[in-house]
């Protein structure tokens, strides 16, 4: 197959459903070969189906791609090992990883568990970090052996991540840490040939379906879906692709037609004392500074 990810071997995880799937599909189409993971979880992340992730393998293989399952857990070591070992074993090689797979668990925060907390942590966060740690040490070993490196991450934030979501600070956390990752990864993984980058989409999905249900609604017939996940994997798969040479260390919006480059924090209106503030100097001096500031986004949900 021809496109711009000929002959590159690409792991989507959480690429059963919605935007991993959708991402899964247009690499393949793009010519990638493409591990499919996806442990078949419900939406709050519980229970287990392997045919889920082959299901997928089953569309690209018709389509004429060609692709692999994977249905391990790749929040633990053993599962992400796994992972980049299916990459390397099946396809002789891997070149993208795209960080997708999450789930839910929205409470409001004097109703959040404990339990809770930490399964949104374990698989976002965690479930970001384990597969890049190996297969980071993957594309280190090709570099330190002289092989030519052009490996790139794309790793999977969301408007809560950057600005936050009521009812879900769990999930706001974890993908805010998402970013602080991607940053640190950009620059660690630079020497290997590695870029790495990440999207914060905007899509109907399972996880959004309840939460937007009257803004993400299917639009009628003829009508363009701009709530459709395949809206964002474009641009995926063009940062998993040769042609982003240059671009890392960015966090980009994807929604509908909209692709926004997301410019982070920055330093703002500053006041310096020349010697140490009191309270009071430094109240008045922070609510000076407020009035030179641009405005702060509001919270999702804020209403």
């Amino acid at each position: 197959m021809t496109g711009i990810c000929a002959g590159r071997v690409v792991i989507v995880t959480g690429a059963g459903r919605g935007l991993g799937r959708a991402h899964a599909l247009a690499f393949a189409a793009e010519g990638a070969k493409v591990v499919v993971n996806d442990l078949g979880v419900g939406r709050d992340g519980a229970g287990t189906s392997a045919s889920t992730a082959q299901r997928v393998v089953n569309e690209i293989v018709a389509g004429g791609g060609q692709a692999v399952a994977h249905g391990g857990d790749i929040a633990t070591s053993e599962g992400a090992s796994s992972l980049v070992s299916t990459a390397v074993d099946t396809f002789g090689r891997l070149d993208t990883l795209v960080n997708n797979a999450g789930f839910l668990r929205d409470r409001m925060l004097v109703n959040l568990e404990e339990d809770d907390w930490d399964a949104v942590m374990r698989v976002h966060l965690k479930g970001h970090f384990l597969p890049l740690k190996h297969a980071a040490a993957y594309w280190r070993a090709q570099a330190k052996a002289d092989r030519q490196v052009a490996a790139r991450v794309v790793n999977t934030s969301s408007g809560a991540g950057l600005l936050g979501s009521v009812g879900q600070g769990n999930y706001s956390a974890a993908k805010a840490g998402i970013v602080g990752l991607t940053l640190v990864a950009a620059v660690e993984m630079g020497r290997y040939g590695v870029q790495v980058n990440a999207i914060a989409p905007a899509a109907r999905t399972r996880m959004t379906e309840q939460t937007f249900a009257e803004t993400m609604a299917a639009p009628g017939e003829g009508e363009f879906d701009a709530m459709a996940p395949e809206n964002v994997s474009p641009l995926v798969v063009w940062l998993g692709s040769a042609a982003s040479a240059g671009v890392t260390g960015r966090v980009f919006e994807a929604e509908a037609d909209r692709i926004t480059v997301m410019e982070g924090w920055r330093p703002g209106p500053t006041a310096n004392k020349g010697a140490r503030w009191t309270p009071a100097e430094a109240g008045e001096a922070a609510a000076k500074l407020l009035t030179q500031a641009e405005p702060a986004r509001p919270v999702y949900g804020a209403g």
